[in-house]
């Protein structure tokens, strides 16, 4: 069963974190910070320097570009339509337009499709990263700081930085020697249980108070139905892998992405709607995708 074999495992381990923050009210910023400095670039430079460059990868960032912009005009024109303010607007582009790729969409792919599904959700995850650094930001701070700022966030990222030594190394057959190379998997093979304790963590931190239930189900039904629908119409117009498209569909799929709370935050764009959208959307995506991934077996 869908739900036992790959939901469940995942839910066990947010609930870990869960219920950890619960009791300990731990600082999560000393935590998120090693994933982002330490792990996370071990893991991306892991993945690019095992896998070869070849047109999925090609394939896997025209097709988040082109589902993004999707979504985006979808999110615009329905914000015009119901008369939302500009702020609201950038709200909702906040909750529907970015999924939770790295805490939740590489562990339901490693647990549903196993590390041949990992190798395309690691470069989906990295290019996610960076389009919401790019477009989060702008929107949380579209009238407050812009693209400045997030060329700046872009730049910070330190994941971007092992992308391209981890390409040479591997385009040049520079071989690591084995030693050290255990070292980067070591460290690289922890990240995806630490951002699922992380996600669960930052879930028990989310207040749901006054919640604006009309646009927060507006921006589920986007994150989490229309989505994976327009994924799996962008995935019909390229030669992708049935694999290949079915981890693009499933990480379409995925709810809010936590960072954008973190965003909102930041700029004051509705912060605790945003919060809510997360904690919602995830709530909600365990019956979802299991629905989704039997569709997709």
């Amino acid at each position: 069963m869908i739900f036992i074999e790959v939901i469940l495992p995942v839910i066990l381990i947010f609930l870990s974190g869960y219920i950890v923050q619960k009791i300990f009210k731990l600082d999560i910023k000393p935590i998120s910070t090693i994933v982002i400095y330490i792990l996370m670039p071990a893991l991306v430079f892991q993945t690019f320097y095992t896998t070869p460059l070849n047109s999925g990868l090609f394939y896997i960032v025209v097709t988040s570009i082109l589902i993004f912009l999707a979504l985006a005009i979808v999110i615009i024109l329905l914000s015009r339509f119901t008369k939302q303010d500009l702020e609201q607007e950038n709200a909702l582009m906040l909750t529907a337009a970015f999924a939770n790729s790295g805490n939740y969409g590489a562990p339901i792919v490693l647990f549903a499709f196993g590390q041949a599904g990992m190798n395309y959700a690691i470069p989906l995850m990295v290019f996610h990263s960076i389009l919401m650094s790019v477009f989060g930001i702008y929107f949380a701070a579209r009238g407050q700081a812009g693209i400045k700022v997030a060329i700046k966030v872009v730049l910070k990222q330190p994941t971007n930085y092992a992308i391209i030594p981890a390409i040479l190394c591997q385009e040049f057959n520079i071989k690591i020697p084995i030693h050290f190379y255990e070292s980067i998997t070591l460290i690289g093979n922890c990240t995806i249980p630490i951002v699922m304790v992380i996600l669960g963590m930052q879930l028990a931190d989310v207040k749901a108070k006054n919640v604006d239930w009309k646009n927060i189900s507006l921006a589920t039904v986007i994150r989490l139905v229309l989505s994976p629908i327009i994924a799996y119409v962008i995935c019909l117009f390229f030669p992708l892998t049935p694999l290949l498209q079915k981890v693009i569909i499933i990480m379409a799929a995925m709810p809010t992405a936590a960072t954008t709370a973190m965003y909102a935050i930041q700029f004051n764009t509705k912060p605790q709607f945003v919060s809510s959208g997360t904690l919602v959307t995830t709530l909600l995506s365990f019956a979802t995708l299991t629905v989704l991934l039997t569709i997709l077996h």
